[in-house]
C-alpha cells in the first residue's frame, strides 16, 4: 500500500476524531441550555452571567437569548453530523481501495 493511501486514511481519521469531538461539546452545550430554560420555567428571578459576574435580567429576554443560542448550536451541530456523514464515507471508500490494493499487490 501506497504511503498516499496510509497518509490519506490518517487525515481522514483525524478529521473524523476532530468533528466527533466538536459534536460533541456542541452536544453538551444545548444539554446545558435546555437545561437552563427549564430552570427559567421554575423561578420569577433570572440571571445572566457576564464575564465573572451575574447580573439580574428579564426572564424573557434571557429566554429569547437561551432560544436563539440554542438554535444557532443546533444548526452547528447538524452541519457537523453532515460533515460527519460524508468522511465517514469517504474514510470508508478509502479504506476499500486500499484493501484492493493491498489484496493485489499479495497476489
Amino acid at each position: 500500500m501506497s504511503s498516499d493511501k496510509v497518509n490519506q486514511l490518517q487525515v481522514l481519521q483525524h478529521n473524523l476524531q476532530n468533528i466527533l469531538m466538536q459534536k460533541q461539546q456542541l452536544e453538551s452545550q444545548v444539554a446545558e441550555i435546555d437545561s437552563a430554560l427549564e430552570g427559567l420555567t421554575s423561578t420569577d428571578k433570572a440571571y445572566k452571567i457576564v464575564g465573572r459576574i451575574m447580573i439580574a435580567s428579564a426572564k424573557e429576554d434571557l429566554q429569547k437569548d437561551l432560544e436563539s443560542s440554542k438554535e444557532v448550536q443546533e444548526l452547528r451541530l447538524k452541519n457537523l453530523v453532515n460533515q460527519e456523514s460524508s468522511l465517514k464515507k469517504k474514510f470508508a471508500e478509502a479504506q476499500e481501495e486500499a484493501m484492493k490494493e493491498l489484496k493485489s499487490k499479495q497476489k
